[in-house]
């Protein structure tokens, strides 16, 4: 069971005690399940994706070193299923 801590201004002593059933499911609905937590590393790689959008244009010639970081970032989710999988980490951005 979780434990809270309470402080009361008024004596300014802290309290410890367990949550009661119902704090408890109100807590645990707010913990990211597999879906959410799914929805965040996609959201996430969306973002660095997009960071680099301007080198896809047709008037840019991207380099390999790119092409594979994209490609990396877009099958990410094939290994991953979240940012809190073991050894999850996002590729490193190409230098060049």
């Amino acid at each position: 069971m979780t434990k809270r801590i309470i402080y009361d201004f008024s004596t300014k002593e802290t309290v410890t005690r367990d949550l009661t059933s119902e704090e408890q499911k109100e807590l645990d609905a707010l913990k990211p399940n597999a879906k959410k937590k799914l929805e965040y590393l996609r959201a996430e790689r969306n973002s660095l994706l997009n960071e680099t959008d301007y080198l896809a244009l047709s008037d840019v010639t991207m380099s390999d070193a790119w092409k594979n970081y994209r490609q990396e970032l877009r099958d990410i989710t094939k290994t991953f299923q979240s940012m809190e999988d073991k050894d999850f980490k996002f590729p490193t951005k190409p230098t060049e």
